[in-house]
């Protein structure tokens, strides 16, 4: 397992760490690392907490390869739009454990996943896209149009706002807030509660729940290959 994510089965619990420098730039190498620790993960039948450093999940995706070409950017936000599918669709649980900043496609693994613990304290979550002169691509406007609150939708998406870590609750990137020091023991619990679950239950749930969604994603991720996400 590449050491840009870092996988650690214990009593049933995969913990998927990203750790890619100051800001976890999400690069084509740290993507193929997260979905081969995903493959670990689903082959064990464990529930996943992912997670990245202290004081940021990720920031994002790297920006070096996105500025080196319309071809590259593109083949990476279809990289990674693909893993927010595949997330979405994942036959176990997926907890994401927020410790600071997440931002841009740091902020839709949170709204990939099912159910996302941040912390408090001066943090900021969301979608900058646009402030950075991207125009937010389809399947982005997709999930983000599931996962937030109508109105926060529009600021999110739209305007660009990034939210502190309670106002991030309330718009629907996160579930629930709890001290820096509690955030992986309160991921761990979750991850406790969710093993009462039925596993075949919740993985028929999950894709009835969400089959509309994964359709309008297969859609979009052909539509966003051949558009340009600049400008």
């Amino acid at each position: 397992m590449s050491e840009l994510v870092t996988y650690e089965l214990n009593d049933g619990i995969a913990v998927l760490t990203l750790n890619n420098g100051k800001v976890n730039a999400l690069s084509p190498e740290v993507i193929v690392a997260l979905n081969e620790a995903l493959d670990r993960a689903q082959e064990a039948g464990a529930i996943v907490v992912l997670t990245g450093q202290q004081g940021i999940l990720s920031g994002g995706y790297d920006l070096k390869v996105m500025m080196k070409g319309p071809e590259q950017a593109i083949a990476l936000v279809t990289a990674g739009s693909a893993l927010t599918r595949r997330m979405l669709a994942h036959p176990q649980p997926i907890i994401v454990a927020c410790g600071g900043h997440a931002v841009a496609k740091g902020a839709f693994l949170l709204l990939a996943s099912d159910y996302r613990l941040g912390v408090e304290g001066e943090f900021l979550i969301g979608l900058n896209e646009v402030q950075i002169g991207m125009t937010m691509h389809h399947v982005g406007i997709l999930l983000a149009r599931d996962r937030l609150s109508p109105a926060m939708f529009q600021r999110s998406v739209i305007n660009a706002e990034m939210f502190t870590p309670q106002a991030a609750l309330a718009a629907g990137f996160l579930d629930r807030v709890v001290a820096p020091d509690r955030l992986m023991a309160a991921a761990l619990d979750v991850a406790q509660q969710m093993k009462k679950l039925n596993p075949g239950a919740h993985r028929h749930t999950k894709l009835k729940a969400r089959k509309a969604l994964l359709e309008a994603l297969d859609s979009a991720i052909v539509t966003d290959g051949r558009t340009s996400v600049v400008g």
